[in-house]
């Protein structure tokens, strides 16, 4: 642990040129006389620091003495933004080291590259949850993403459904959802989101566009999807599942789980949303007798006839 807080020591003098003990021991979450062994250790190693008296002082490093964090390039920050918004560190259970070590190497960067990378978190953005389509065709990708990073008009060709249309786009960023990516755009005022695999030709502008100074990538997107999510349609059935049955349930895409309880027979008790009683009726079957219908009756209904159907179909 103290060699973890050296090394922030270190990097916090890098980044700001001169800090005071006290605001050293509150960002540390330690005692000043911690922090002055800590300076005493620090210029046993080597580390040529001193201190400045007065209203304006505080420890200082040499001009000049930076470690080689300094020389980060534009393209590793964007690659490192890119892992800590992967999903990744968290499966490994790495999410909190990786984010430390992060903030670390950020902080210590110049005020010139940490621009750069608030621009590149402002610019892409990783979203690690939900759906795993298939790997698709995103040959407009490169020029959307030189448009979003020089800030200049789009002009684009979209397929939706069977037609196509023409807009000009002020892009703010890129999404990648999955295996989807999504350009976040300014159209005519209005914010929009276009599938780039659905963008069939893509042509940057001379022109420059206005970039909203309060916007924020991530934000934006996180309220899009709960708005998509809260305009999905819902249809509610109680059942009763058998453990493998339940498991299976769990993964399914387009059923979400609202609460479960055992139930005195060994099964689980659950409320499930199937969004629509044709997808409830065509998906329930599949579970043969692992998953039973409480309510409602008439979805109840509809297997029984459903049943009786297959019945006459393949009785003898």
């Amino acid at each position: 642990m103290r060699a973890d807080r050296l090394l922030s020591i270190l990097l916090l003098l890098q980044n700001r040129g001169r800090i005071t003990s006290r605001e050293l021991a509150e960002q540390l979450e330690v005692s000043e006389r911690t922090i002055f062994r800590d300076m005493e250790a620090l210029s046993a190693s080597g580390i040529p620091l001193y201190a400045e008296r007065g209203s304006g002082g505080g420890w200082v490093l040499p001009e000049g003495y930076r470690s080689q964090l300094t020389e980060l390039k534009i393209d590793e920050i964007r690659s490192l933004l890119l892992a800590h918004a992967s999903g990744i560190m968290r499966d490994l259970g790495w999410r909190e080291a990786f984010e430390a070590a992060l903030l670390k190497l950020l902080t210590a960067l110049p005020p010139s590259l940490r621009r750069d990378a608030e621009a590149v978190r402002q610019r892409i953005h990783v979203d690690g949850a939900g759906w795993y389509g298939p790997v698709e065709e995103v040959a407009c990708l490169p020029v959307v993403q030189e448009a979003i990073w020089e800030e200049r008009l789009l002009a684009v060709r979209y397929g939706r459904g069977d037609q196509v249309v023409e807009r000009e786009v002020g892009p703010l960023g890129l999404v990648v959802k999955g295996n989807t990516w999504y350009l976040i755009g300014i159209v005519d005022g209005q914010m929009r989101t276009y599938r780039v695999s659905r963008i069939h030709r893509a042509v940057i502008r001379s022109e420059r566009f206005e970039r909203p100074a309060d916007f924020d990538l991530a934000r934006y997107w996180e309220q899009s999807t709960a708005d998509f999510k809260s305009r999905l349609p819902s249809y509610l059935v109680k059942l009763k599942a058998d453990a493998s049955s339940l498991v299976l349930l769990q993964e399914e895409h387009f059923v979400k789980i609202r609460e479960a309880r055992p139930a005195v027979d060994g099964m689980t008790e659950l409320t499930a949303d199937f969004q629509t009683p044709e997808y409830a009726l065509r998906l329930i079957p599949g579970y043969g007798g692992g998953l039973q219908v409480l309510e409602p009756e008439e979805l109840r209904a509809d297997l029984l006839r459903l049943a009786e159907t297959i019945r006459q179909m393949y009785g003898h």
